[in-house]
């Protein structure tokens, strides 16, 4: 049985894209021939220009002196950065990001600007691709974020798979605050110190689950 490959790529600057990242991963792992990889996105701001002046190494869109003055945490350096060549591997997506203004932050946008050669051929047309995310209160665009991200994935011709509400009753938690939504797994960050709540964990694992297996059968 061939293997299917489940790229899960996000960009997250407090963490807690990061933490549900790696339940989006275990959840897609777990699905019985699907290699899920974890790929991190910092560094496409100036990627295009680097490219016609030959640099690989581009730097992050923030600074370090910024990312410490914003207080950021430390990227992990248990997860590799991604170019966009290397979505070609991958049978299907699954895109995490917080939320800036109710859309994707400027360095996915700037990663999705970096792909025109892609899409110019193509080549990613017929792949699963899914969202999550992350938004400071309810306001901050648990839906638009998702909504607004569509649009990549649809220049490119991938195929959006949202959550729906496959998730069950965890979709319909009343009780606790909860991110997310039929468009995918999400969480609220509040000020910064919230963390992803259990809940919130087993819709991101979910989704990582219900993605891969997806991938798997459009897999030819």
């Amino acid at each position: 049985m061939a293997v299917t490959k489940v790229f899960v790529v996000y960009y997250s600057m407090y963490g807690h894209v990061d933490t549900m990242a790696r339940e989006v991963l275990k959840g897609a792992a777990a699905v019985e021939g699907v290699e899920a990889t974890l790929w991190r996105v910092i560094n496409f701001s100036q990627y295009i220009c680097c490219m016609m002046i030959a640099k690989s190494d581009v730097p992050e869109t923030l600074s370090d002196p910024i990312l410490e003055k914003l207080k950021a945490p430390p990227r992990p350096e248990d997860v590799t950065d991604i170019k966009p060549e290397q979505l070609l591997e991958a049978d299907g997506f699954i895109f995490g990001f917080p939320s800036r203004f109710g859309m994707m932050p400027s360095q996915l946008k700037a990663f999705f600007d970096a792909t025109s050669e892609l899409w110019a051929s193509q080549a990613l047309a017929g792949k699963p691709a899914g969202i999550f995310w992350s938004t400071g209160f309810h306001g901050g665009g648990q839906e638009l974020s998702a909504l607004t991200a569509i649009t990549q994935l649809a220049h490119h011709g991938m195929l959006f798979v949202p959550l729906g509400y496959t998730f069950g009753s965890g979709m319909f938690e009343m009780d606790e605050v909860k991110g997310g939504s039929a468009y995918g797994a999400g969480t609220f960050a509040g000020d910064g110190t919230r963390q992803p709540t259990e809940l919130e964990l087993q819709q991101a694992f979910y989704q990582g689950k219900y993605m891969a297996e997806i991938a798997k059968k459009l897999k030819i």
